[in-house]
């Protein structure tokens, strides 16, 4: 039948309408239909769309050497990624570790956390502690390590075990009346710490979370000191701090590494999305001096491996999208136009009586729904706002990237922006204009419902 898709699509209800082309922020549909892109898919496309320059390095690479086998070969376009994302040996990461997304990278990261241990002489380190509302991946082991309720559910049963979860620096929804932002962070710290004592301090492997909160709670920062008092808690029993950049780092929140700006360094780092701005799939690892030298000077190899790590073409498209960002200074670019998006949300919705909370660090920010703002209570889940937003703001040519669950994976609703990192303050007032709009006729479908 003519139109039918043999795909498999996220849903079966109706087929997901066909993008063809696109250019900087707009997508074009196949029916003509332009929309703009206001979170580059899901935080990918870091450089829009259609950028040639990225495309002629893809292809000049395809021709040269399309794929070689890391068992076998290494290559130039891998070797000198990572050799650009660790000039300097920023906060003492000094080797980095090439898969196709961010699951693999997560599970990757899993992996060499446990053999590091191992590696030590510590092999009863079993167990890792992560947070709730948190995204990790999809596969058995990221999605373990992951408190996205929905996500999880029909796969319960089945998950591997030695994961446990404590509460995420959420200060909207969890900061006690009365309490200061010091003694939210203190309370946390003793959170994990408690956790750890729980589990056995010396069977614990890592503490791993998002510096900025991606998808599953919509760009939630943490406070100032929290990630150093994890820090603190994971050094004190010996345990590596594993953060996932995936999609908060490559700039995206207006530094290099989101955790620049927490004041702490990573033992093992994710990275994704932002590195290859979607041109290829491709995701990584970078990994500390320290805990390299641990292998280097043990078995000297990593028991772990892919088909498709380190793929030339893909780490091709990522070595030009990084030069781009460095040659362009798109990270300051993300700096200031993070300013004007946060200016624009606050000015256009702080008093709107549906939004609770305007979040988020550089060019990824979120809005949270309420159904009134007296209490802050969320919509009801049944009525499902975050996807009449969605489809509200898909009629009025703008792509979102919302979210339900946000506050304890059952209730909530949010909604996250994050543009490339070329987006202009003109295409942000664009932007800001058509997500009103498209709020607008969503609520007004809620209170009608």
């Amino acid at each position: 039948m003519a139109g039918m898709s043999n795909i498999l699509h996220r849903t079966t209800a109706n087929a997901p309408p066909r993008a063809v082309s696109g250019k900087g922020l707009i997508l074009r549909l196949a029916d003509g239909t332009e929309i703009i892109d206001a979170t580059g898919g899901a935080a990918v496309a870091c450089l829009g769309h259609g950028n040639e320059r990225v495309a002629a390095a893809i292809g000049e690479q395809a021709a040269r050497l399309g794929y070689v086998h890391t068992g076998f070969f290494s290559c130039e376009p891998a070797e000198d990624l990572a050799s650009l994302l660790l000039d300097g040996a920023p906060g003492g990461l000094t080797r980095a570790y090439f898969v196709s997304d961010g699951s693999a990278a997560m599970e990757a990261a899993l992996k060499l956390a446990r053999q590091y241990h191992v590696e030590r002489g510590e092999p009863q380190r079993v167990h890792y502690i992560s947070r709730r509302q948190s995204y990790h991946g999809s596969l058995f082991g990221t999605l373990a390590a992951s408190g996205n309720l929905a996500r999880r559910a029909i796969y319960e049963d089945v998950l591997p075990t030695g994961f446990s979860r404590v509460s995420p620096c959420f200060a909207f929804r969890h900061q006690r009346d009365g309490e200061s932002d010091a003694a939210y962070v203190a309370r946390l710290a003793r959170e994990l710490d408690d956790e750890f004592m729980r589990v056995g301090p010396d069977r614990v492997i890592a503490f791993l979370a998002e510096p900025v909160v991606g998808a599953t709670a919509g760009c939630v920062t943490a406070l100032p000191g929290y990630f150093a008092a994890m820090r603190a808690v994971c050094d004190r029993h010996g345990a590596l701090l594993i953060l996932d950049e995936i999609m908060c780092g490559m700039g995206r929140t207006g530094t290099t590494h989101a955790w620049q700006a927490e004041g702490v360094t990573p033992d093992i780092q994710a990275i994704g999305k932002g590195l290859g701005g979607g041109y290829q799939p491709i995701a990584g690892i970078l990994v500390a001096q320290r805990v390299f030298e641990v292998l280097a000077q043990g078995s000297a190899t990593f028991v772990h491996g892919h088909t498709y790590q380190a793929h030339p073409v893909a780490c091709r498209a990522a070595l030009e999208v990084q030069r781009i960002v460095i040659e362009d200074g798109l990270i300051a670019q993300v700096g200031a136009m993070g300013a004007v998006l946060d200016a624009a949300l606050r000015n256009r919705f702080s008093g709107h009586p549906h939004v609770g909370d305007i979040r988020g660090r550089g060019l990824f920010q979120a809005l949270e729904f309420v159904r009134d703002r007296s209490g802050n209570a969320p919509f009801d889940p049944a009525l499902r706002f975050s996807e009449r937003l969605k489809a509200a703001a898909l009629r009025n040519g703008l792509g979102i990237y919302p979210g339900s669950g946000t506050i304890d994976g059952v209730t909530g609703d949010h909604a996250l922006l994050a543009p490339p990192y070329i987006v202009s303050a003109d295409e942000i007032a664009v932007i800001v204009d058509r997500l009103a709009v498209a709020l607008d006729q969503a609520v007004g479908e809620v209170l009608r419902a």
